[in-house]
């Protein structure tokens, strides 16, 4: 099998796939002949074929995936103009602390925020399949560790952590990290669109309106590193290395 021909099943594989694939999948459809190294070299050839087309081959943190540029966003939401929810800055500085500090317990969250968290909240940001408890910290009541997923940083564009914008001097995340959090999580065909349809989860009741109103937090535990101070507008994001 030649070049052209690898690229040609590399395309066909991605542009009929319902989530994003691997290396070690796409190695399956060359019955592993083509090792690791190959295969980035092809598909980084493909993402080249594409540039500059309404289609993007793109790295996310689960693997390789086909998706609607930016550019085409205004258009492909004429076909569904359904509005993205509206988070809360409940949400929002809950998942910000989370992606910026993980892993954290609630106690760690509540005495950055200075108010207890919901545990609507942390079930919602769970149900979306943003954040999980990886563990529990040895402490009284072993309260749970959270962290963010590899499923947020797909739906956010991302390959890793390393990849989230940088936190300035006084803690904030770039306000259009929020911007471009807020319209990956509306879940809906864009310009983050997969191709083969959306593999993430839904949304979910992720409204303000939805939420209990939040009192000040009292008798919280001490966290183990210096809190960062969160504003509003800060955002966040997850997981771990692209797979290989």
């Amino acid at each position: 099998m030649n070049t052209q021909e690898a690229k040609l099943v590399l395309e066909t594989a991605l542009l009929t796939a319902q989530q994003p694939l691997p290396l070690s999948e796409l190695r399956r459809l060359f019955a592993d002949e083509l090792n690791a190294d190959t295969l980035r070299t092809l598909l980084d050839e493909l993402r080249r074929d594409w540039t500059g087309r309404g289609i993007e081959l793109v790295a996310l943190a689960s693997g390789w995936r086909f998706q609607s540029a930016p550019s085409m966003r205004p258009y492909l939401d004429r076909l569904n103009p359904e509005k993205p929810p509206k988070y809360s800055r409940a949400v929002l500085e809950t998942l910000a602390i989370i992606a910026y500090r993980q892993p954290v317990t609630r106690g760690d969250i509540e005495e950055i925020r200075g108010v207890t968290v919901s545990s609507q909240v942390i079930k919602a940001l769970e149900d979306r399949g943003w954040v999980e408890a990886i563990g529990h910290r040895e402490a009284p009541g072993r309260p749970a560790l959270f962290a963010t997923t590899r499923q947020f940083l797909d739906d956010l564009g991302l390959r890793s952590l390393e990849e989230l914008p940088a936190l300035d001097a006084g803690g904030a995340a770039p306000a259009e990290f929020e911007l471009q959090f807020v319209q990956a999580a509306g879940a809906t065909a864009g310009a983050d669109a997969p191709v083969a349809g959306d593999a993430s989860p839904a949304t979910g009741d992720l409204l303000a309106a939805n939420e209990p109103a939040e009192s000040p937090a009292t008798d919280l535990p001490p966290a183990d590193a210096p809190a960062i101070d969160v504003p509003p507008a800060a955002l966040p994001d997850p997981t771990s290395q692209p797979a290989a």
